[in-house]
């Protein structure tokens, strides 16, 4: 059943079509119920039809890491990005937490290097002007885009929550940097707030988006939502084809307590429906 599914989005014939080789699995390798040992992974994405995915971690990832990069270069996968999160109490200019510097520690021994995707925790920005905000992230992004040069990775800026999970304050930041390989990644699951104004977002975001990872969308709906089962996400997704983003996409494991293949299946199950929809509006 599975594999029928992929042959489909793999022989889709319009060019507005979500593609499995423009997929990449988000969010699966710390939410997954099975707890899978990186070849364990890199064999059901492999199975499933992936060629790429990215990295999300908790510390307790930390020492297999440099090994599961290495299993994916072996295996002809690409791990796209790997998740950088500041917290401000634990992370500051100059001095980050244990845990984010060896981070740094294992991407100076990978050879197949990630995007860094950064994003900061709300508390950095609380009760500071949107000057003040603005100011204080571009020295923190100076200090990271540092030490990722350091490492050979670059940098996109990834909406989470709070102030610099919008993406006009992203926007702004991007245009005071010089620096043509600042991107953004935009998360389905991190904008419901904005589901009112995600066609002006949109065209504002396009010169600078990197990445866009799908989720189920519903007003006041579950964050995480299978993808075709929320009433907005086709609308966004055709208007990012409209505005000329053709991916890549991301889809996402995020649910602790399933197997994150399960997961990962029904969502697949929605890009097709969503392809279904695409291809019929193209004709």
């Amino acid at each position: 059943m599975a594999f029928l599914l992929f042959i489909c989005l793999s022989c889709s014939d319009s060019e507005n079509q979500i593609q499995i080789d423009d997929i990449s699995p988000w969010c699966i390798v710390s939410f997954d119920a099975l707890e899978r040992k990186p070849m364990d992974r890199i064999t059901m994405l492999k199975n499933m039809g992936f060629t790429k995915y990215g990295y999300n971690w908790r510390e307790k990832h930390l020492p297999e890491m440099k090994e599961e990069f290495r299993l994916a270069k072996a295996n002809n996968m690409q791990i796209v990005s790997i998740f950088l999160w500041l917290n401000a109490e634990r992370d500051s200019i100059g001095k980050l937490s244990p845990l984010n510097e060896k981070l740094f520690e294992n991407l100076k021994d990978i050879e197949n290097k990630p995007k860094l995707w950064l994003s900061f925790s709300p508390n950095f920005f609380e009760n500071l002007t949107q000057e003040e905000s603005v100011e204080l992230a571009i020295r923190y992004i100076k200090f990271i885009k540092t030490k990722a040069d350091n490492v050979g990775c670059k940098l996109a800026l990834y909406n989470h929550r709070g102030w610099f999970g919008n993406p006009e304050n992203q926007i702004e930041i991007i245009k005071k940097i010089p620096e043509d390989s600042l991107r953004m990644v935009y998360n389905f699951h991190h904008a419901h707030e904005y589901l009112d104004v995600y066609p002006k977002l949109f065209k504002t975001m396009i010169p600078y988006l990197d990445y866009v990872n799908l989720n189920g969308m519903q007003k006041e709906g579950p964050e995480i939502l299978t993808i075709g089962k929320g009433n907005y996400e086709y609308d966004m997704v055709k208007t990012l084809y409209d505005e000329g983003y053709d991916g890549p996409w991301g889809v996402l494991g995020h649910i602790q307590t399933e197997d994150v293949q399960k997961v990962l299946e029904r969502n697949m199950e929605g890009i097709k429906l969503l392809n279904a929809k695409l291809l019929h509006d193209d004709k």
